[in-house]
């Protein structure tokens, strides 16, 4: 399968055509039209300046580039590893630990921010199974996300056969992290009221490496003015330092303004119900307004901050629900890339002088095989249910070069009864057929070369 070679960004790439357990799959050969392409310039502010009333400052601009791909054979992937950082005269870099309950979409927003799919994502609590640094290199600044595992504790671990290293990770991650981004999930009623106990262990140890909170999935929330309630909560009323004064109007409307972008119609209806501070307005922690209720209404959302004995005793008492030492908010929807870029910009100017830590055509340090089970790992969380996808053994069979330059890969995935065998064949063999059929898709994206995934299920004997 000979493919057309074509000269996109300085780079040579395969058309890519290639074969998935037996099923053909196409793909386009103008690869701009394969590979979402970043705006050039990222103008934005975080949510905190919206609610705040913040004028819109410029932001720096900064030229999207089409992120490389992953070497598919191993020697290939570790010689980049071993290269000397290619950086530029004044080079910049920025270590980013993304830390969140399970499920808060870590992944999806590191994918995101990557310009290429590389870590697993799934519906499913612990998908990531251990820390994994992604690359992003633009210009003069570098950033490594450090996508890490949701946080858990040991009788989780155990219950989804999860490795040690899974409670260990996010704690090395924040060791050699210079900037922290809290993700939660607003679209969980039951904990986005609070950060997850163990994301608070993590900012209470780490309190000197700067964060920011990132609201994920606005896009479905019905009623928007619930994120002002949770920005409160989540930031106990004080970002940057300040207090945080924002009050709803005294009238609610139950109808919220449809529009055909979605987050636009929740980003117009939460600045809409903020009557906010503006910058010359902010109050001081120890300013004499810092007491004074007189702007308190009966839809009033306020918190009173400042050194009283009495208030630092009460929260001694009450566990802590939230973190006051965020330097901004932002609020996106990682699944369909909604205000990412407005998150990335900021990150890149973030970056502090320093050497880079990677040659720029890397992407990520896991190797192509932990790439491959992962995506194969992610396709089973989906489509098998319960415990059984944490119980599947993956054995890797075979990973060559095919005879046409494809790369050939077969896997054995065990499992431990014959119910689970039926169940993850399927009827007619449709499952597993489907599952490497969406991997193989996905490892084409990852490697920009032919795939051809074979899976073999097999009962432990």
């Amino acid at each position: 399968m000979a493919g057309a070679l074509g000269l996109v960004g300085g780079r040579a790439w395969r058309a890519l055509r290639g074969s998935v357990s037996g099923v053909s799959v196409h793909f386009l050969k103008n690869r701009a039209q394969r590979v979402r392409i970043f705006p050039v310039c990222f103008n934005g502010s975080s949510a905190l300046d919206h609610i705040l009333g913040v004028p819109e400052a410029e932001a720096k601009c900064l030229v999207g580039q089409h992120p490389p791909p992953v070497n598919a054979f191993q020697a290939e992937h570790e010689n980049l590893l071993g290269y000397q950082p290619d950086q530029p005269e004044n080079p910049k870099v920025l270590r980013v630990a993304i830390i969140g309950a399970p499920n808060a979409g870590k992944s999806t927003l590191s994918n995101q921010l990557l310009g290429r799919k590389v870590l697993p994502v799934s519906r499913k609590v612990h998908t990531t199974k251990r820390s994994a640094q992604a690359v992003i290199t633009e210009e003069d600044t570098q950033l490594v996300l450090l996508d890490t595992p949701g946080l858990t504790t040991s009788a989780k671990a155990k219950r989804h056969n999860l490795e040690k290293s899974l409670l260990q990770d996010p704690w090395k991650s924040m060791k050699s992290a210079d900037f922290v981004v809290v993700l939660v999930d607003v679209a969980d009623r039951y904990s986005r009221n609070q950060l997850h106990p163990q994301v608070l262990r993590c900012l209470s140890e780490f309190s000197q490496v700067p964060s920011v909170l990132v609201l994920n999935k606005v896009d479905l929330l019905k009623k928007k003015h619930f994120l002002l309630e949770v920005v409160m909560k989540l930031t106990e009323g004080v970002v940057r330092g300040k207090k945080l004064k924002v009050r709803a109007p005294s009238t609610v409307s139950s109808a919220t303004p449809t529009s055909s972008n979605p987050h636009e119609s929740a980003w117009d209806s939460v600045t809409s119900e903020v009557t906010s501070a503006k910058s010359g307005d902010r109050v001081e922690p120890n300013s004499p307004q810092a007491g004074s209720d007189s702007d308190a209404g009966p839809h009033s959302i306020t918190e009173e901050v400042g050194p009283a004995r009495e208030s630092a005793e009460r929260q001694k008492e009450m566990p802590r629900k939230g973190w006051p030492h965020f330097r901004d908010i932002f609020m996106l929807a990682a699944i369909n890339g909604e205000e990412v870029e407005t998150l990335k910009s900021y990150l890149l100017m973030q970056a502090k002088p320093g050497p880079w830590k990677f040659h720029s055509e890397v992407l990520t340090s896991q190797s192509p095989q932990e790439i491959c089970d992962n995506i194969i790992r992610e396709k089973l969380l989906e489509y098998l249910p319960e415990e059984v996808p944490y119980r599947v053994d993956q054995q890797m069979e075979m990973w060559e070069e095919g005879p046409s330059g494809e790369l050939v890969i077969m896997q054995n995935l065990v499992v431990q009864k014959e119910t689970h065998v039926k169940m993850l064949i399927g009827p007619r063999g449709q499952l597993i057929s489907t599952i490497a059929h969406e991997a193989g898709r996905d490892l084409m994206n990852a490697f920009l070369c032919d795939v051809h995934l074979k899976l073999n299920v097999k009962l432990k004997k």
